[in-house]
């Protein structure tokens, strides 16, 4: 049996070039997503949230490699913003608002997603936010991206060269929301290696 790792099916969208900003097309795709606010990755919402979406996505990895479709879980990714943009660009990471995603294969249904719901539901230690989880498209469309090779604090003048003077030069605007996709796992990896991609929505002025 093959085993798909959608870094190399889909490499300009999971897999792009470091260090390089580029506007590019991302096609509609399936997630499951969660929403929540409060300080990445320790607040308690965040901490419940992924301990949601991960038990229901190796759920359906399970239910489709019964079927001969077997892959790795994709990458976290997330959507992030404020009420106020003032506490996003000023770090209050405690108003920070965000949707946690995983996205899912084609081959995924919304029956497999309820019925890998149902099954975990049904574990003892069942994750209190299980049925915040949905199952959703996301059609992102055209983006700005570029990936970061270093810590999560750095990213500022990478966002802040693509912000005003990228997309502004490419003959573009922003709109949506930001965008990131964690290729490594900050557990495993110094600072100093982590990749990021990051993509901000662009329209034409």
């Amino acid at each position: 049996m093959t085993k798909t790792d959608f870094k190399k099916t889909l490499k300009k969208f999971y897999n792009p070039k470091p260090k390089r900003y580029e506007i590019i097309e991302i096609p509609k795709m399936n997630f499951l997503m969660i929403d929540g606010k409060g300080v990445p990755g320790t607040s308690q919402a965040y901490i419940d949230s992924l301990a949601a979406l991960y038990p229901l996505t190796y759920k359906l990895k399970f239910m489709a490699k019964a079927m001969d479709q077997d892959y790795v879980v994709p990458s976290l990714q997330a959507l992030w913003w404020a009420d106020d943009m003032n506490d996003f660009v000023a770090g209050n990471k405690h108003n920070w608002q965000w949707t946690l995603m995983l996205m899912q294969p084609e081959w995924i249904t919304p029956d497999m997603v309820g019925q890998a719901r149902v099954d975990v539901e049904a574990k003892k230690d069942a994750p209190k936010l299980l049925q915040n989880v949905r199952f959703e498209a996301y059609d992102e469309g055209m983006v700005a991206q570029y990936l970061h090779i270093g810590s999560y604090d750095d990213e500022g003048p990478v966002l802040k060269f693509m912000h005003k003077e990228f997309i502004p030069a490419e003959g573009y605007r922003m709109h949506g929301k930001h965008h990131e996709i964690y290729i490594s796992d900050p557990r495993k990896v110094a600072a100093v290696k982590l990749k990021t991609i990051l993509r901000h929505p662009v329209i034409v002025v």
